[in-house]
């Protein structure tokens, strides 16, 4: 019998970083932490030159980025940085940023985001991800999973709405 659960559905997925070659570094668009439980930012990077690259959560009042700063408390962190040699991420020291090793590999890092860990006494409900400059041989993406939707609709809240 089939588990009854479905990613569409019970999640809001969205990008947050296209995949692009990432030698100055760049940052996402903020969205909101108010319709989820947990964000998870989960990014994939295809490191083609022996350069680290700094990834980053950063908090905010607004999805416009009112008040920008970085994450007022440490968050799980989970890595694998070479996925094609195993398929196992690796928990990580709980931190406000990441920064990957040099080797030349396919990598998934994810941020776990609860957002009662803001900044919420500052009015804090919004988060971006940035990455660091590393060298344009190397390819950044990340994806946005917001779980479980905080409210039971048909139709799941806008992840850019404050």
């Amino acid at each position: 019998m089939a588990y009854a659960f479905s990613l569409p559905q019970a999640c809001k997925v969205t990008d947050a970083l296209a995949p692009a070659t990432d030698a100055a570094g760049r940052s996402s668009l903020y969205i909101t932490t108010k319709y989820c439980h947990k964000a998870y930012a989960v990014f994939h990077i295809t490191q083609g030159n022996a350069a680290t690259i700094l990834l980053t959560v950063n908090q905010a009042t607004t999805i416009a980025g009112a008040g920008t700063k970085v994450l007022a408390n440490a968050v799980p962190i989970w890595s694998n940085l070479d996925t094609v040699a195993a398929e196992a991420l690796v928990k990580q020291t709980d931190a406000v940023n990441y920064t990957t090793d040099a080797g030349v590999k396919n990598k998934i890092v994810i941020f776990e985001i609860d957002p009662a860990k803001l900044d919420v006494a500052g009015g804090f409900d919004c988060i971006n991800v940035s990455t660091g400059a590393s060298n344009v041989a190397n390819i950044t993406q990340c994806m946005w999973y917001l779980v479980p939707a905080r409210y039971n609709e048909s139709t799941m809240l806008p992840a850019r709405l404050d």
